[in-house]
């Protein structure tokens, strides 16, 4: 076993009801992260590198009609999509982000493009289709994105807005977001973080996943982290640096840093919030304060768990 190697990932907060799902579609929600988490394993497992093994897990959950990222992004109040995505790289901070795309199969390998040329950090719109394009990533055409659950959530809440009847959106409703975090054989942590936003978002919105310090951070020998939730929140309160900072400056665990983050800094504003992360020997945590959080992860020794709700499902070796 490969000393000290492991990977954690999240598929967004404010999980749906046990009841409004089946059990096999809960099941094949889990075998999904159980995928995307493997895929990022044998990255590390063969000595890849953390940035290389977060962007395998990530685009695995873009490819799932599950997630809200890619393949079952969420739609604007215009019916479109538009899909922010980045990653970073604990080991040099170099980070890449793309935001409101509409064409990028896997919207975190434009990401990685953008952190690989060295010319930009955040690519926008249009611009950013175009630099995808023109690096020889897939491109679709943007009905791809669109699933039927997608299509009856913007229904909803559009319906319920106009009768002006004041029935609060849920959780699983507004948003949704996947994250992963890996630290490799050389001690490297990385983090990346993919999404359609929320149902029926402002055309031009932009959350915190795409914006490095919000939504995703890494830094060697501190924590790599992947957050969820209300994005205007995790922008204003910074959410991701916030971790790290709590653990550099304020010399606190990993599981204390991330349970006041999420129970008591961003449950101050009455939204529903979550993360993933590894800390800097690669032990996980992925505390929340909704009704679930779809997340898994490998630790060092190799076993694999997912979960929807409060339950653990124990997978056994990766």
């Amino acid at each position: 076993m490969a000393a000290g190697i492991a990977i954690g990932l999240h598929g967004g907060c404010g999980t749906l009801d046990p009841g409004l799902l089946s059990e096999a579609e809960w099941e094949e929600s889990r075998a999904h992260m159980a995928k995307a988490l493997r895929a990022g394993w044998q990255v590390l497992k063969a000595g890849g590198s953390a940035l290389d093994a977060v962007q395998a897990s990530v685009v695995v959950m873009e490819d799932s009609p599950h997630f809200n990222a890619g393949h079952g992004a969420a739609l604007t109040e215009n019916a479109q999509h538009e899909l922010d995505a980045s990653i970073m790289d604990g080991a040099s901070l170099a980070a890449g982000a793309v935001c409101t795309v509409r064409r990028i199969r896997n919207p975190v390998l434009a990401a990685r493009a953008v952190l690989d040329s060295g010319q930009a950090v955040l690519l926008s719109g249009p611009a950013a289709d175009d630099f995808a394009q023109s690096r020889g990533l897939a491109m679709v055409d943007p009905a791809y994105f669109t699933t039927q659950r997608r299509v009856d959530a913007l229904r909803s809440l559009q319906a319920r807005a106009a009768t002006g009847a004041f029935v609060p959106a849920s959780e699983a409703e507004k948003h949704g977001t996947v994250g992963a975090v890996a630290r490799d054989m050389q001690g490297h942590l990385a983090a990346a973080t993919s999404t359609g936003g929320f149902n029926n978002k402002p055309s031009g919105r932009v959350g915190d996943s795409p914006i490095i310090g919000a939504g995703t951070y890494a830094k060697d020998g501190v924590c790599a982290v992947s957050c969820t939730g209300q994005g205007e929140i995790f922008i204003r309160r910074v959410a991701a640096y916030d971790l790290a900072a709590r653990i550099s400056y304020a010399h606190q665990t990993l599981a204390a840093a991330a349970d006041a983050l999420v129970f008591d800094t961003l449950a101050s504003h009455s939204i529903g919030a979550g993360l993933i992360a590894l800390g800097a020997s690669g032990e996980p945590v992925a505390p929340y304060n909704t009704l679930g959080m779809y997340r898994g992860w490998i630790s060092t020794d190799g076993q694999l768990t997912v979960a929807t709700h409060r339950a653990l499902h124990a997978m056994g070796p990766a």
